[in-house]
């Protein structure tokens, strides 16, 4: 069983009490039944969540929406498993959606997920917007240092050359100045 699925389920028990809806949707249940959980009126947020987790883990996009929703959850968890489903999912969407929501920055308090899910998708998507983010984090006073420690790290990871001006520009930040020198050093020199 993956890891994550194990997490999910077990912390998805405890919320539903563990009643009967859940030791369905947990059981094997045909992907139509799942389905139906997204759509149908009256259920409970926890099982749409698990409903949409196992769809996204079996690469069955009629997950994506609901996933969607669950990685903009003001919920830290939900997120978490929001992302790591539609990293599996392998729907085309996926990226410009994640993007959409990590330069939201009505929704910036909930963009870490969103970020962490652009650096795995190694997506066209993924460096302008991780870019994008971090820009806005540097005005002074800002409080999402996550957010913006979460792009340093992962522009480093994506090594793309695009992100060497707003590193450079992180270093005068003191939350990201370590950050931004691994960073950097990861991203290759251009020859001249």
């Amino acid at each position: 069983m993956d890891e994550e699925l194990r997490a999910v389920t077990e912390r998805l028990r405890r919320e539903s009490g563990g009643t009967a809806l859940y030791e369905r949707l947990t059981a094997e249940v045909d992907h139509d039944e799942l389905a139906g959980v997204l759509t149908e009126p009256g259920q409970p947020l926890w099982a749409r969540e698990l409903a949409a987790f196992r769809l996204g883990l079996a690469g069955d996009r009629r997950a994506f929406e609901a996933l969607v929703l669950l990685l903009n959850h003001r919920d830290p968890p939900r997120c978490a498993s929001a992302a790591h489903a539609l990293a599996r999912l392998g729907d085309p969407r996926t990226a410009r959606a994640a993007a959409a929501l990590a330069t939201n920055e009505l929704r910036v308090a909930y963009a870490l997920h969103p970020v962490r899910l652009l650096v795995e998708l190694r997506a066209p998507e993924s460096v302008p917007a991780l870019i994008t983010t971090l820009r806005r984090r540097l005005r002074p006073h800002d409080p999402h240092r996550r957010v913006a420690l979460a792009c340093v790290e992962g522009l480093g990871t994506l090594g793309d050359g695009r992100a060497r001006p707003v590193l450079s520009d992180a270093l005068a930040h003191p939350v990201l100045a370590e950050a931004a020198v691994h960073a950097l050093a990861r991203i290759p020199r251009q020859r001249r």
